[in-house]
């Protein structure tokens, strides 16, 4: 493989854009190939990329080509179990989008369907790589707060946008809000917490965003705001609160863990704030000691996505750990548990109980 990392792009909706715009900010990087059935997407996707650049409308027929290093998966999420049985043929790296699948079930089923693939395989966690979070998931790993104890995740943010056919409203397209957009916050609260899921409870409604809304005569009926508890083996636990209807928030997301010596938290800017920079601040129990540290992203990477830098720091620890054959930071289990959590909250909400992850066979 030459240094240039080639690209292919397989969906070019909102996230498909964004990688295709980070993807330009990386000197050995290049996007090739692009496919996408929509031709409104496809022409989008035409003035961010080289004139060079060769669109297909079909999977096959860019498959064929065997033009790329790597593939992105950035389809619709129903999509992606049979997009991703048919890229296997390839033996490509591969770097699919959040969620890895809609259910468990599917998540398990490509697990087992790719066991054998020798590239690199990266579920698409990219909030991982925000920077304030990377160093508030440092701090957290270096012991500065000791053993953690508490973890809590408040994203307060603006409605689902629109997207091709409104395939987006929803939830047998889009796993649910829990699945769809929450994957994230649950993928951190493993990665920080170092442990495995026990049981979920769930509380949340569609209380206010797309309910004026018909499709085929149907109302949308994705959530729009939730508590969700997570319980790990380790006896930590994890609390995301959600809320979709909380437009020009000065902050997106807020994270704070609780250890046996003091406090870390973090706030990651809003778009609608315009702040470049952010802090993680630690506060000990004893001695009175405090520490803010800022943590500031270039305005040109922040001008290439809508989650404060990740995406282009998502794509250097890709590209590094093909260069130097690593193993993906991560892995299908991560995309399969961020899932699993997932659809386990939303049984929690729709049957009004507890649910133990040992229901989903994992």
């Amino acid at each position: 493989m030459s240094e240039t990392i080639k690209y292919g792009i397989i969906g070019t909706g909102v996230m498909g854009q964004e990688h295709i715009q980070n993807i330009n900010l990386i000197k050995n990087a290049e996007v090739v190939a692009i496919c996408d059935t929509n031709e409104g997407s496809r022409n989008k996707a035409k003035s961010l990329v080289k004139e060079s650049t060769k669109f297909y409308n079909s999977l096959n027929e860019l498959i064929s080509t065997n033009i790329a290093d790597v593939y992105i998966i950035a389809t619709p999420n129903f999509t992606h179990i049979d997009v991703l049985e048919q890229i296997l043929k390839t033996n490509k790296h591969l770097l699919i989008e959040k969620p890895l699948c809609t259910i468990t079930e599917d998540c398990k089923k490509f697990q087992t369907l790719s066991k054998n693939y020798s590239k690199i395989i990266w579920t698409g966690m990219e909030y991982r790589y925000m920077p304030p979070v990377k160093k508030l998931i440092e701090e957290i790993h270096n012991n500065v707060i000791g053993k953690i104890k508490m973890l809590s995740i408040r994203e307060h943010r603006f409605p689902f946008l629109h997207k091709v056919d409104d395939w987006n409203r929803f939830a047998v397209n889009t796993g649910g809000t829990l699945v769809e957009k929450c994957c994230h916050f649950f993928d951190l609260m493993r990665l920080v917490i170092q442990s495995e899921p026990i049981k979920v409870y769930a509380s949340g409604n569609q209380d206010l965003n797309h309910l004026d809304e018909k499709y085929n005569g149907k109302t949308p009926d994705i959530l729009d705001n939730a508590f969700v508890i997570v319980d790990f083996e380790n006896g930590v636990r994890g609390m995301l609160d959600l809320c979709m209807f909380a437009e020009n928030s000065e902050y997106q997301e807020e994270i704070v863990a609780v250890g046996d010596l003091g406090k870390i938290e973090t706030f990651v800017p809003s778009s609608a704030s315009g702040r470049d920079s952010s802090e993680v601040r630690i506060g000990m129990r004893k001695d009175n000691f405090t520490k803010s540290i800022e943590v500031k992203v270039d305005k040109e990477i922040l001008s290439a996505g809508h989650h404060h830098g990740s995406t282009y720091y998502e794509h250097l620890a890709f590209i590094n750990c093909i260069l130097k054959n690593k193993k993906p930071e991560v892995s299908l289990r991560d995309g399969l548990m961020s899932v699993a959590i997932g659809e386990a909250a939303e049984n929690s909400i729709k049957e009004n109980r507890v649910v133990f992850m040992k229901e989903l066979n994992l």
